[in-house]
Parts: structure tokens; sequence; C-alpha cells
């Protein structure tokens, strides 16, 4: 079910809305990852902070794709803004993020 028509979602919905998007590398949801810096719902349209492990990732591109899938509903109008200054770092990923990561391996 989406907002009611003129009102905005919460931050935590949408927050909750891209933990359906998936890094296809790493295949834990941006949330966990850290990837999400900031979500402007103030905005017009709202603007969706963004960044990854390295400004070089080819992947912008899905991750936005799966991003309008899963916002569809929620948050018809938004501008993605991919960022890499400060630098992503690991301290960045959740506790959840870090539980997904060790289930197929990574260790920190």
């Amino acid at each position: 079910m989406g907002p009611v028509a003129g009102t905005r979602p919460a931050i935590a919905d949408v927050e909750e809305a891209l933990r359906e998007v998936i890094d296809p590398d790493l295949g834990v949801n941006v949330v966990d990852l850290g990837f999400v810096r900031e979500i402007d719902l103030a905005a017009d349209p709202a603007v969706l902070t963004m960044t990854l492990t390295s400004p070089a990732c080819p992947l912008t591109g899905v991750m936005e794709d799966q991003m309008r899938t899963a916002l569809a509903d929620l948050l018809p109008a938004y501008e993605v803004r991919w960022v890499f200054l400060p630098a992503w770092t690991p301290a960045r990923i959740t506790d959840d993020g870090r539980d997904q990561l060790r289930a197929i391996g990574f260790t920190f």
C-alpha cells in the first residue's frame, strides 16, 4: 500500500523499502551495507544520497533499477545522488549486515 495522496512516507518506511535493494556482488541490502547516506524527504523531489564501495563500481544502474521497483508505490518521485567523499568504509555496515556477510564467508 502506498502513502496517502499528498503525503510523504516516513524515512523509516523508505529505509525499509530500500532493504529490498541488494548489492549484486555481496548479496546484502544497501541499508545494511551502509550505502544509504541520507534520505531527504523535504526536498522536491525527495533526494536519496547514496554511496558504494568504489566510485568505479559499475553497478549503480542495477541498483537504481532495483530502487525504482522497491520505491514505486512508496516514493514515486525522487533523485539519487551518488557521493564518494567521505569514502565508504566497512565501519558503515550494520550489525545485521556483518552477520549476513559472515554467513557467506567474510571476516572482520
